[in-house]
C-alpha cells in the first residue's frame, strides 16, 4: 500500500469478520503483506509445551494479524470508524479524519 492510513499505536475498529464493531490498539503494521496486528482482535488459542519460560504449559491467547482492509481508524468523538484524508501540515503530510476534520497525527 502506498498510503499509510493506519500506523502503530492508532486505535482502530474492525469493520468485517468475527470481530466487526470491536476496537483495539495497533501493535504492529506490515505494509508489505498488507496486515495489521491489533490488540484484542483476531485472538486464537495456541498450545504451549512445558519449558523454562512456561513451566505449566497449556493454552495461550495470541493476537493474529488481519488484513488492512478489515480495519478503519477509530474516532472517539464520533464513536465510529472514519476515512482518512492527507493534508499538508507545516512541514509534512498529516492524516485528517474526513468525518470530523480532526487531525490524527
Amino acid at each position: 500500500m502506498s498510503i499509510a492510513r493506519i500506523k502503530k499505536n492508532d486505535t482502530v475498529v474492525a469493520i468485517a469478520g468475527e470481530y466487526a464493531g470491536q476496537t483495539g490498539k495497533v501493535l504492529r503494521v506490515d505494509h508489505g503483506r498488507g496486515q495489521v496486528l491489533v490488540e484484542g482482535l483476531n485472538v486464537v488459542k495456541k498450545s504451549v509445551r512445558r519449558s523454562k519460560n512456561s513451566p505449566d504449559g497449556g493454552f495461550v491467547d495470541l493476537p493474529k494479524p488481519m488484513h488492512l482492509s478489515k480495519v478503519m481508524p477509530y474516532d472517539p468523538d464520533l464513536k465510529k470508524g472514519v476515512r482518512i484524508a492527507r493534508v499538508r501540515g507545516a512541514d509534512k503530510l498529516m492524516r485528517r479524519a474526513k468525518g470530523s476534520g480532526k487531525l490524527l497525527d
